[in-house]
């Protein structure tokens, strides 16, 4: 693979497993030192030791997107061990999916928490450094459930407001050469997909079968269809790319 990452330091909140994962080794492959954090230590200890392996410079550690502090320090640390924080990919999410009448108000502020006021607090950690040296790149995963999604009041809406974070952020920070931009991802085959199989008593294979059924492409998507959006969004070529959101999902979405 190309080194067109060489030089800069990527942060991928919850990039130990599934999609984040995906998207941080895209960038180690590719040059970048990687910063990882995630609330799952043991799946985060296995990516780490992962990608030392393969020789990848990599930092992770254990922190909530929700609190904003160890978001905060997490950062400098990074900043001052790789010297600079030039991409932010805001990955981190959960689902407590259920229907309307039956959806608690923790099933409710859970998701809202760790989706929106995580990427918050990432983003506004990460702005000081990037504000600082005239350059960033902001990456916020959002989902074609933004578009509406049964039996996922909480996972729509937070995914919906991602979109317009999104879009607030490239407004305000644009003047500082730093891009915010948005992919939403469709079917993609990570755990989370695992999980929803099990919730609702089918295998994944039945699932995963279901869902191509809709895809026009024909397949389902894996984590590296989207860290190749994700990838183009953080090319510094691409700074005329701004406050967008690209739907990964095998075929056109509204």
């Amino acid at each position: 693979m190309t080194e067109r990452f060489s030089g800069k330091v990527a942060f991928v909140t919850g990039g130990s497993r599934g999609i984040g994962k995906g998207i941080a080794k895209r960038f180690a492959e590719e040059g970048a030192k990687v910063a990882i954090i995630d609330v799952n230590e043991e799946a985060l200890q296995e990516t780490e030791s992962e990608f030392k392996e393969q020789g990848y410079d990599v930092h992770c550690q254990v922190a909530n997107v929700v609190e904003f502090d160890q978001v905060q320090n997490t950062m400098k640390e990074v900043h001052d061990k790789f010297g600079s924080l030039d991409i932010l990919v805001n990955n981190a999410g959960v689902i407590r999916d259920n229907m309307l009448f039956k959806m608690t108000d923790s099933d409710w502020d859970t998701v809202m928490d760790v989706h929106l006021k995580g990427s918050f607090n990432a983003a506004r950690a990460a702005q000081s450094y990037m504000v600082e040296n005239k350059y960033g790149r902001i990456i916020n995963i959002s989902s074609t459930s933004a578009l509406g999604n049964r039996g996922q009041a909480n996972y729509a809406t937070a995914k919906a407001g991602l979109q317009g974070f999104t879009k607030t952020l490239a407004i305000e920070l644009g003047k500082f050469g730093i891009t915010a931009n948005a992919v939403a991802p469709g079917f993609i085959e990570t755990e989370m997909t695992k999980d929803t199989a099990a919730r609702i008593g089918i295998s994944f294979e039945d699932l995963v079968q279901h869902s191509i059924q809709n895809i026009p492409v024909g397949r389902s998507g894996k984590p590296e269809d989207i860290a190749n959006a994700v990838a183009f969004y953080a090319d510094e070529q691409s700074s005329f790319v701004n406050g967008q959101v690209i739907y990964v999902a095998g075929g056109p979405k509204d």
